[in-house]
């Protein structure tokens, strides 16, 4: 018997062997570039990923009291840039690969991300509030409550931690 022969039999006796997806669950590499996740509550609508988005699908606009942030999936190319980039670490990029869709689906195939505005304590301007990421490394060495600058505009919060760090240098 040829060798040819003896490994068709095996392999009609052993049974399929390929992947049961879509009737069942498959293997996804664990750094699969998938779609893209954004935490709204890290989000500083910097627009940082916007700018370094290769294929143009991220655009933030401004909104009354929110910025929206759009992913349109029909040009994103899971590059990776906005996840990177990223100074808070508010985009994610999932292992989520499922991207097929209706032609008629192809201008609402997007993730979106509400950041809302917040007034100041201070001065009542509108603003987005800083993340803690960012809060952690802009004021590291500074005792101050973070949570509590987290209610003020920039230039409020600036003049609270150079009067904190003022104090706190003249003792």
């Amino acid at each position: 018997m040829s060798g040819f022969l003896k490994i068709a039999i095996r392999n009609l006796l052993k049974g399929p062997t390929t992947d049961p997806y879509p009737f069942g669950d498959t293997f996804i590499p664990q750094k699969l570039r998938g779609k893209l996740k954004v935490d709204a509550s890290e989000c500083t609508a910097c627009r940082t990923c916007e700018e370094v988005c290769p294929s143009g699908a991220i655009k933030i606009t401004k909104n009354e009291g929110a910025y929206v942030h759009t992913t349109w999936y029909n040009t994103c190319c899971f590059c990776g840039n906005c996840e990177f980039f990223c100074p808070t670490g508010a985009i994610k990029l999932t292992t989520d690969f499922h991207t097929a869709h209706f032609q008629d689906e192809k201008y609402s195939f997007v993730t979106v991300a509400v950041i809302k505005e917040t007034e100041c304590k201070n001065c009542k301007t509108k603003f987005v509030p800083p993340s803690e990421a960012l809060l952690k490394r802009a004021y590291n060495g500074i005792d101050i409550d973070l949570d509590e600058l987290k209610l003020y505009c920039p230039d409020c919060r600036k003049k609270i931690a150079f009067e904190r760090l003022h104090l706190w240098l003249r003792h």
